[in-house]
């Protein structure tokens, strides 16, 4: 199971963030800038915590099929234990067959395609059979869907069939569309999804956290679109991040923090769905997942 990875505290937010960068130097104005945003959040990123208990959870799904015994290992592409640590740990332990597992529903070369890159790189001997995207799974979608019929139900009877649903996943460069890469389609594919669930609703895709680069970046951007919305009369949001499954600085502080301020200065009341994290529905099915792709690869 993998995951992006965080600073436990604040003095790691600066080595951190060079890992992030591949090593490259970051400017003292950057890290402390992202000092503050941990400040703000707690101190650190929960990840790592949230996707430890995602790994108890998916084990005890896949324990409870019976069938080919599994153990779920932890490792993370841009902090400790990583990747390399954690396909280490599983040579050690005498493991030979692993399945990869993504906690992102969504491929991009530069996302899902970057963790597989970084096991390609630790030269692990052990054969890998790998998920790269999920972002149609049932379970994943159910849990979306539930969540955001809860959430529904803050905004007032009356308004709740107008209010937009911003589902949004991690901005990436432009250049991913010069490589006709699946992120952007896959994205759609989830809403649409969606929405045949939810029914008559006003879901809309939109991309968050986007890095401070010359380069443009996908578009739209929540801000953009908080603005347009604003300026149309519209005075209720809800934010579903579907890309993220677990809280960690894009959420806690960009949702949360960042773009409740921007809403508030616009006169509009914001809500965010809860977070997947554990959630029955999206773990069975992941764990349903994992088994297939051990079968198809003629391990059971």
């Amino acid at each position: 199971m993998m995951a992006y990875g965080g600073p436990n505290n604040l003095d790691e937010v600066e080595p951190y963030l060079r890992d992030v960068r591949g090593g490259r130097p970051v400017s003292p104005a950057a890290v402390e800038e992202m000092r503050d945003r941990y400040r703000l959040i707690g101190g650190s990123s929960p990840l790592l915590e949230r996707t430890r208990a995602q790994a108890v959870a998916l084990q005890t799904a896949l324990d409870s099929s019976g069938s080919l015994p599994f153990r779920v290992y932890v490792g993370m592409r841009h902090w400790r234990p990583y990747i390399e640590e954690a396909l280490a740990d599983m040579a050690r332990d005498g493991l030979r067959r692993a399945v990869g597992l993504v906690m992102a529903p969504h491929y991009s070369r530069l996302s899902v395609g970057a963790y597989y890159k970084r096991v390609d790189e630790a030269n692990s001997p052990i054969a890998l059979a790998r998920i790269e995207h999920w972002h149609l799974l049932p379970g994943y979608l159910d849990a979306l869907a539930n969540r955001i019929n809860h959430s529904l139900q803050g905004f007032p009877v009356e308004e709740r069939s107008r209010v937009p649903i911003l589902c949004t996943a991690h901005s990436l460069p432009r250049r991913i569309k010069e490589w006709h890469d699946a992120y952007p389609d896959q994205l759609h594919q989830t809403v649409e999804a969606l929405n045949q669930r939810l029914g008559e609703c006003t879901s809309l895709v939109a991309y968050q956290s986007a890095a401070m680069s010359p380069e443009p970046w996908l578009e739209p951007d929540v801000s953009d679109i908080l603005d347009r919305l604003a300026s149309v009369g519209h005075k209720n949001i809800l934010i579903a991040p579907i890309g993220f499954i677990a809280e960690h600085v894009e959420i806690l502080y960009d949702i949360d923090i960042a773009y409740q301020r921007q809403a508030r200065s616009l006169g509009m009341h914001l809500e965010r769905t809860e977070m997947l994290n554990t959630a029955p529905e999206m773990i069975n099915s992941l764990a349903d997942l994992v088994r297939g792709e051990a079968t198809k690869a003629q391990w059971t």
